[in-house]
C-alpha cells in the first residue's frame, strides 16, 4: 500500500469500490455507525455488537486526533489496546465482521506498512493487529476491493518474537487453584510420610502384624505431641468506617455535546469530560477533541432543553455501575434536582434543573458535600449493597439554592457525631454548587 495512494485507501474510499450497492458515491459523511447491516446483510447485529462498533469507531477517531497532534502516549495507549482485544478475536466483534474492522483497517494499515519487523512482530511488537490487517485485506468475509499493489506486504511466517500462548483449561485451573489455596492455605501443606504404615503384601505378615498389636510409642514423643503451643489472641478488628456520601464518586463533568436517544424519546446520550485519564475504564477517546469521554445516557429528554445540554458543566455521579440503556452503554449519571413528591405521585413529571458546579472549574475535579469528605469514594458502587439508594434520599436543595446533604433524611448518618446536619456540596476549591430555582427539591 503506497504511501501517495492513502486517499484511495481512507475508509470511505474503501467502502464506495467494495461496497457500492451499501454505499453511496454521492455520500459525503455516511453513517459509519449503521453501516454494518447494510454491507454485511446476511450478519445478525444485537445491541451489544452495536455498542462494539460504536467504541471502536470512536477509537480510530481518537486515534486520528492523537496522529495529528503527534500524541505517542495516547497513539500508544490506543494501540495497545487494539493489539490486546484482537488478541482472543478473528475480528473486533469476535468472528463477526462489521465497518469497525474496515475502519481500524483503512487507519492502521498505512502505518503497519512503515513498521519494522521488530515493530511488528518483536517482543513489544503488535502481532494481532498485524495479523487482522492481513486478515482484512485478504478475507473473502469482507472481500474488500484492494489492487495487490495497495495491500500491505505481510509474511506471516516472520514472527521474531512468539508469545506464550495462554491455555484456557490451563489458566481456569490456575485460578481454581489459587482460590482454594486461598481460602484453605493448609490444603496444599505436603502430609508426612508414615513410613511402615503401608498395607502388608503377604497375609502372614498381615496376621503377624495385626498379633503383636499396635506398634510401642515413644513415652517422651508421645508427651511432646500433647503439649499444644498456647493459641495466640486474635488481633482485634479494626472498627468499620462510618458511613458516608464520600463513598460516592462526585465530580465535575463537561458535556462536550448531547443528542437524542436513538431508540428512546425520553433519553437524552451526552458525551461527557470527567476528567478521566486516558484508557480508563468505561471510556473512549472523543473523535472531535481527542479527550477522554464517557457516554451518559439520561432521561432528560422533555424535562431540560436539548441546547441546555450543550458545552456545560454538570455535576456527575461517576462510580455506579455502567447499564445498558435501549442498545447504549451508559458509564455515568448527571446530578438534576425536581420537586418533591408525595408516595404515588409521578416522580418524574418535573420541572427538572441540572445541577450547577462552578463555571471555571476543571472537568474531573472532586466534589463533596462540606464535613462528609473524608476517604476516597469506591471505585464502583456494588448494587447489592444498596449505597446510592441509602445516602440519595438525603441529596436537597436549600431555600438559598445551595445543593446540599441532609442527614437526617439518611438512618444510617444522623446518629453520627460531630456531623453537620447540613452539608453544603462543594467543589475541592470550596465552591458551593447550586440550581437554578427550586428550593427545598430532591436531587438525583
Amino acid at each position: 500500500m503506497a504511501t501517495a495512494a492513502a486517499p484511495e485507501s481512507s475508509l470511505l474510499s474503501l467502502l464506495y469500490r467494495s461496497y457500492p450497492a451499501a454505499i453511496s458515491p454521492d455520500a459525503t459523511e455516511p453513517d459509519y455507525l449503521h453501516a454494518s447491516p447494510k454491507i454485511f446483510p446476511t450478519v445478525n447485529f444485537g445491541e451489544a455488537d452495536d455498542a462494539e462498533i460504536k467504541h471502536w469507531l470512536n477509537a480510530v477517531s481518537g486515534l486520528k486526533a492523537a496522529q495529528a497532534t503527534n500524541d505517542q502516549a495516547v497513539i500508544g495507549n490506543i494501540l495497545a489496546q487494539v493489539n490486546t482485544h484482537l488478541a482472543s478475536r478473528t475480528t473486533l466483534l469476535g468472528a463477526k465482521p462489521s465497518v469497525a474492522d474496515i475502519a481500524v483497517y483503512a487507519l492502521l494499515a498505512p502505518m503497519v506498512e512503515k513498521w519494522s519487523p521488530e515493530e511488528r512482530t518483536g517482543e513489544k511488537g503488535y502481532h494481532h493487529i498485524v495479523r487482522h490487517v492481513d486478515f482484512v485485506q485478504n478475507s473473502n468475509l469482507f472481500s474488500l476491493q484492494i489492487p495487490e499493489e495497495e495491500k500491505v506486504a505481510i509474511d506471516v511466517n516472520d514472527v521474531k518474537f512468539v508469545p506464550k500462548p495462554i491455555d484456557p483449561k490451563e489458566e481456569k485451573e490456575r485460578k481454581k487453584r489459587e482460590k482454594t489455596n486461598a481460602l484453605n492455605p493448609d490444603a496444599t501443606a505436603e502430609k508426612p510420610l508414615v513410613v511402615g504404615k503401608g498395607k502388608p503384601e503377604n497375609p502372614a505378615e498381615a496376621a503377624a502384624e495385626a498379633a503383636a498389636g499396635p506398634p510401642k510409642t515413644n513415652k517422651k514423643e508421645k508427651k511432646e505431641k500433647k503439649e499444644k503451643q498456647p493459641k495466640q489472641p486474635k488481633a482485634p478488628a479494626a472498627p468499620a468506617a462510618a458511613p458516608s456520601p464520600s463513598i460516592i464518586d462526585l465530580r465535575v463533568g463537561h458535556i462536550l455535546r448531547a443528542i437524542n436517544h436513538p431508540n428512546a424519546d425520553s433519553l437524552y446520550v451526552s458525551t461527557i469530560d470527567c476528567g478521566d485519564a486516558p484508557g480508563s475504564e468505561n471510556t473512549s477517546l472523543d473523535e472531535e477533541t481527542g479527550k477522554t469521554v464517557r457516554t451518559v445516557c439520561s432521561g432528560l429528554n422533555g424535562l431540560v432543553p436539548l441546547e441546555e445540554m450543550q458545552g456545560r458543566k454538570i455535576v456527575a455521579v461517576c462510580n455506579l455501575k455502567p447499564v445498558t440503556m435501549r442498545g447504549i452503554k451508559s458509564a455515568a449519571m448527571v446530578l438534576a434536582a425536581s420537586p418533591r413528591v408525595a408516595e404515588g405521585e409521578d416522580s418524574h413529571a418535573g420541572p427538572v434543573e441540572l445541577v450547577n458546579p462552578p463555571a471555571d472549574a476543571p472537568a474531573g475535579e472532586r466534589i463533596t458535600f462540606q464535613g462528609w469528605s473524608e476517604g476516597e469514594p469506591e471505585k464502583q458502587l456494588n448494587p447489592k449493597k444498596k449505597v446510592w439508594e441509602t445516602f440519595q434520599p438525603g441529596f436537597t436543595t436549600t431555600d438559598e439554592l445551595e445543593v446540599a446533604f441532609d442527614s437526617s433524611a439518611v438512618p444510617v448518618a444522623k446518629e453520627q457525631e460531630g456531623k453537620p446536619a447540613i452539608g453544603k456540596l462543594v467543589t475541592a476549591s470550596g465552591v458551593v454548587c447550586t440550581v437554578k430555582s427550586l428550593k427545598n427539591a430532591t436531587v438525583r
